[in-house]
């Protein structure tokens, strides 16, 4: 290619790139315009005209600027946007996810067996295609620079021209301010730039020190214990206790004491909402969450997870999957089943009266929903067995996951076994998913789209509650709860007196 042989000029590459980066990654971004405006008016169209001069412009622009200031830093940071892109293209394209700043802390607290799932031909050939032969042709080319004096001239008058632009389209800043999650999730390559310098910097805010609550005091001496299991993109629609009309709950349904709540998660996605469930109010401040709290004060805390996503937990027990395993017997260890080994002779061999367990669940995480059970759970077939959703039917995909959501049944209806055996403890189970998921509603798949944005499915989530009857305690009739409720309902049952306790967010009359 002569554009690897011959000096090109700086102007002209970068003009060059952008339009690339236009056509190669701004399908969904222009999509989503055309879904939100009429195209056919006047208005419609000057919006259309407007966005396409300034990507085409704010783009050719950053990469001028990038290639002038950073020479060959610039070309490996704009190959690396490129791959970058081609990877992110394929999963709005793909799950219709939207790269906010939700999403790219998703994105970083995925772990390496999560990530594996997503894995497929097509995402490769996205990146390949629209990332490597890309980033090789920046890397290999000879760029032909301007002085610093026409560097300025033209960065100047590119500067003037974009504001130009924009002022010009000023009656439609509002349509721009009110649809600026999604334009700024769906623009290459602002929309993960952007929000992961956002992330950081509130990553930071948030880290710098715990907000220690004020001190507990446990009022009684008599033995209790919560189990308290955060599930993994539950959504209650698929809960036959909720009305749905497969059977998904043929254990808990038939199980005395079992009663459910209709609730909705304050996100979409499993770090703020774990964080909604831990702490004691919604806030932007990373005060100290509930299994901090209990253990600091006097209350044997156990931690056990399969997933990721939380907040830092500060407590001696936190037992991930592979310290479960050592002690797990039977094809369920492969599963969420690992939480449950031997969890009864842990809470009878506390020497505390008060007991929290944590079970951090992943059961029903997708794109792999059909790999999340053993094959004896396989109820509802056929079942969808590809990372590419959107290429499963309807019935596969719903299946899959309805499969994950009567293994979750099975989880906790041994939960409930293992506590009614404990005799000297009044015993609770309460189970709240982190959010919910989309199969394919909207054209819409998993999770992470902006919860003002969002559709139900995302968003009502399961809120199961189950009480020994030596607990004496009676659930009252909410209509509708958040994961706030989980704090304070915790603190009720195990007797904890505390100042930050909200009787009106406690579940237990």
């Amino acid at each position: 290619m002569r554009l690897l042989k011959d000096n090109i000029k700086i102007v002209h590459f970068s003009l060059l790139l952008s339009c690339l980066n236009f056509l190669f990654f701004h399908f969904p971004f222009f999509k989503f315009i055309f879904n939100n405006i009429d195209y056919k008016s006047f208005n419609g169209i000057t919006i259309i005209i407007c966005f396409i001069i300034l990507m085409l412009v704010a783009n050719a622009f950053a990469f001028f600027l990038m290639f002038f200031l950073l020479r060959f830093v610039g070309k490996i940071i704009l190959a690396l946007c490129f791959i970058v892109n081609a990877i992110a293209v394929y999963f709005i394209n793909t799950y219709s996810v939207i790269i906010d700043g939700g999403m790219v802390g998703n994105v970083l607290n995925t772990n390496y067996a999560e990530a594996a799932g997503f894995f497929s031909i097509k995402l490769l050939l996205y990146v390949i295609l629209l990332g490597v032969i890309p980033a090789i042709i920046i890397i290999k080319a000879k760029i032909a620079y301007v002085t610093f004096k026409r560097f300025l001239v033209i960065a100047s008058a590119t500067l003037l021209f974009m504001l130009i632009v924009v002022f010009a389209n000023a009656k439609n800043w509002l349509w721009v301010d009110k649809n600026s999650p999604v334009l700024g999730g769906l623009a290459m390559p602002w929309s993960y730039t952007v929000n992961l310098s956002l992330h950081f910097i509130h990553k930071h805010q948030e880290n710098e020190k715990e907000i220690l609550l004020p001190d507990a005091t446990i009022k009684d001496n008599r033995k209790s214990v919560v189990v308290l299991v955060i599930g993994e993109s539950a959504r209650s629609e698929n809960f036959s206790l909720y009305g749905y009309s497969k059977n998904t709950n043929p254990f808990l349904s038939k199980t005395p004491g079992v009663f459910h709540f209709n609730a909705t998660s304050c996100a979409t996605y499993t770090t703020a909402g774990v964080k909604c469930i831990l702490e004691h109010k919604n806030t932007g401040d990373l005060y100290e969450i509930l299994p901090n709290y209990l253990y600091r004060n006097g209350v044997e805390v156990v931690w056990r997870t399969t997933n990721w996503g939380e907040p830092p937990v500060h407590i001696k027990n936190y037992q991930g999957r592979e310290a479960l395993m050592k002690d797990c017997k039977g094809d369920g260890c492969n599963y969420d089943e690992v939480l449950l080994s031997n969890l009864k002779e842990q809470i009878a061999a506390s020497t505390k009266n008060k007991v929290l367990i944590i079970l951090h669940t992943s059961t029903s995480h997708g794109p792999e929903y059909s790999k999340k059970y053993p094959p004896r759970f396989e109820t509802f077939k056929p079942v969808c067995n590809s990372v590419e959703l959107a290429k499963c039917s309807s019935t596969e995909l719903v299946n899959a996951y309805d499969n994950t959501i009567g293994y979750t049944d099975y989880i906790l209806y041994n939960v409930i076994e293992d506590l009614k055996q404990l005799k000297e403890y009044k015993s609770a189970m309460i189970f709240v998913s982190d959010h919910g998921e989309s199969l394919g509603e909207k054209n819409l798949y998993m999770h992470g789209m902006p919860l003002s944005l969002a559709p139900k499915q995302q968003y009502d989530i399961p809120f199961i509650v189950w009480t020994s009857d030596n607990s004496l305690k009676q659930l009252k009739t909410e209509n509708s709860l958040s994961q706030d409720y989980v704090f304070h309902s915790v603190l009720n049952f195990l007797g904890i007196q505390s100042p930050v306790y909200n009787e009106e967010l406690n579940i237990f009359k």
